[in-house]
Order: C-alpha cells, then sequence, then structure tokens
C-alpha cells in the first residue's frame, strides 16, 4: 500500500480512465520528488522552472511530464545522480517502488535521468478501477541545466503535499521569458510542442510581463540573437511574428489535447491559429526590461 498521504492527493483529482490515473501518479511522484530533493538541500543549488513549475506551483491547469531545473550558478561537473538515493528513498517512504535511471552522458549541459515504476503495480496499489499493460512505466524525466544564463530573480514557494517543504524557482516574468525562448528557438520547427503555447496563453491570461532583459541574455547564450544587440518590444514583435507564421496549430493542438483535463480547456484549442497568436496574444503581452 501507499502511504494515506497519496490516498489523500488523489482525491483532488476527477479519476475515470488510465490516462487520468496515470497522469495524477505521476504528478503526486513529482511533488514527492521535489520534497525529496528539499530535504537534500538541492534548492540551496539550483530551482524548478518549466511546465511542471507552472503547474504545481502557479496551479497551471495542466498536466507536465517531465522535471526542469537549473542550477543557480554554471558548474560544468554537476549530476543529478548525486540525489539519487534522496530521490528514491522519499518515493520509497510514500510506497511508491521506483528506479533511478541516468541518462548517457553527452556534450550537452543538460544532464538527465528518468525516475520509472511500473503502472499497474501502482494501480493495485491505490485501488484504481482501471486496468493496463503488465509492462507499462510510470516515468517522469528529470533534467539539470549546468550553464544557465544569468541574469534572472527568484522566489521561493511554499508546498503543502504531501507535507510542508519549499522550492525556489524563477519570478514569473523571467520563467516567461524561458518559455518565450523555447517558442522562438527550438531547433526543429516541425517539433511543434503545443504545450509551449498553451503556457504562453496561461501568461498572458494571468497579466504577467514579459523580461525582455533575460529572454535577450538566453537569446544570445543559443547564438539566436547578436552579442552586441538588445531586444526591444517592437524587434521582439517581429521575431515572433515570424516565427507564429511558421508554426502548424493542428499539430500543435494534438500536441497538448492529452495534458488538457476539461473538455473546456479541449474547446478553447480550436481558436487556434496564426492569426490568433500573432494578432490576439500579441495585442495582449505587456513587457518589463
Amino acid at each position: 500500500m501507499v502511504n494515506e498521504a497519496v490516498l489523500t492527493m488523489l482525491k483532488k483529482y476527477q479519476l475515470n480512465n488510465v490516462q487520468d490515473y496515470e497522469n495524477a501518479l505521476k504528478e503526486i511522484i513529482q511533488e514527492i520528488a521535489l520534497l525529496g530533493l528539499w530535504r537534500a538541500k538541492f534548492f540551496e543549488h539550483a530551482l524548478f522552472y518549466g511546465g511542471s513549475a507552472l503547474r504545481i506551483l502557479f496551479d497551471l491547469n495542466r498536466y507536465s511530464e517531465d522535471l526542469d531545473f537549473s542550477l543557480l550558478k554554471p558548474q560544468a561537473d554537476f549530476k543529478i545522480d548525486r540525489y539519487q538515493n534522496a530521490l528514491v528513498t522519499e518515493l520509497r517512504g510514500f510506497g511508491f517502488d521506483v528506479i533511478f535511471e541516468q541518462k548517457q552522458k553527452s556534450l550537452s549541459a543538460i544532464d538527465s535521468a528518468f525516475l520509472k515504476a511500473n503502472t499497474m503495480a501502482h494501480f493495485i496499489k491505490v485501488n484504481a478501477q482501471v486496468k493496463t499493460h503488465a509492462d507499462a512505466k510510470l516515468q517522469i524525466k528529470l533534467e539539470v541545466d549546468r550553464d544557465p544564463p544569468q541574469g534572472f530573480t527568484t522566489q521561493t514557494k511554499i508546498q503543502i503535499f504531501p507535507i510542508a517543504y519549499s522550492v525556489v524557482t524563477m519570478t514569473l516574468p523571467d520563467l516567461f521569458a524561458g518559455k518565450m525562448h523555447a517558442i522562438l528557438c527550438r531547433e526543429r520547427i516541425h517539433n511543434v510542442k503545443g504545450r509551449d503555447f498553451y503556457d504562453l496563453v496561461w501568461y498572458v491570461r494571468n497579466s504577467v510581463p514579459l523580461r525582455l532583459s533575460y529572454l535577450s541574455t538566453k537569446m544570445h547564450q543559443t547564438k539566436n540573437l547578436a552579442d552586441d544587440q538588445k531586444l526591444t518590444a517592437d524587434q521582439f514583435r517581429k521575431i515572433f511574428t515570424a516565427r507564429i507564421n511558421a508554426v502548424d496549430f493542428k499539430m500543435a493542438s494534438a500536441d497538448v489535447l492529452p495534458f488538457l483535463r476539461s473538455q473546456q480547456e479541449r474547446d478553447e484549442l480550436q481558436f487556434w491559429s496564426k492569426d490568433f497568436f500573432a494578432a490576439t496574444i500579441l495585442s495582449k503581452m505587456s513587457f518589463i526590461d
């Protein structure tokens, strides 16, 4: 059996099918993993960002698969496997039988690993009224940026599930800049991440300004902006519009659809188009330096 706290956390979800249970259990594993990292003082060296940070810390209304982190300062020899025991011990303490699997090393500045658990075994543990394949896996990817551009601001968020703990993250304008960098600078435009555009709408709907100085710094690092060029609001609008014109929004909608929780959210996707993002969304964006 899993810990009673896990069963309590499950009560906040609508659980009607296999996908609902998988998404809920993945998210609970994510939250317990964050607790384990907090106990191990990981957030003295790193912060939590990306879609899962928006979801867990700021109530973004979509599921997210991965846990993305950035070191507070560049550290080329950092390895996430230093925290393997802390993660596995914490999760097993709540009844999750997980394994930690280090991703094969590469020349990238991103250090990666996976947390994996058997799906069916955990469905049984939580008395789920659904079945899946015996070898199905709950899998969560962890990524740490070892060479982050500087210039971001941080804040600390207190979480209360499964118990009280704290997480360091960026302020929302800097998180927005990170998301916008992903939208503008992904290497393969045909690898459309509809989740990025869903998050963009969330930022605009919540009146979060885009911090141009941090976006500029990230674009300098990835060579998407000349070193001597400072990104202005007008320049951003031109770059953003050009990028939007190259996006297949049918593909983007298909990407985000499995991560949405309600029919109302799915219905909003019918408005996604080049005009919607290049006119409506862009017109409602605000900027800070």
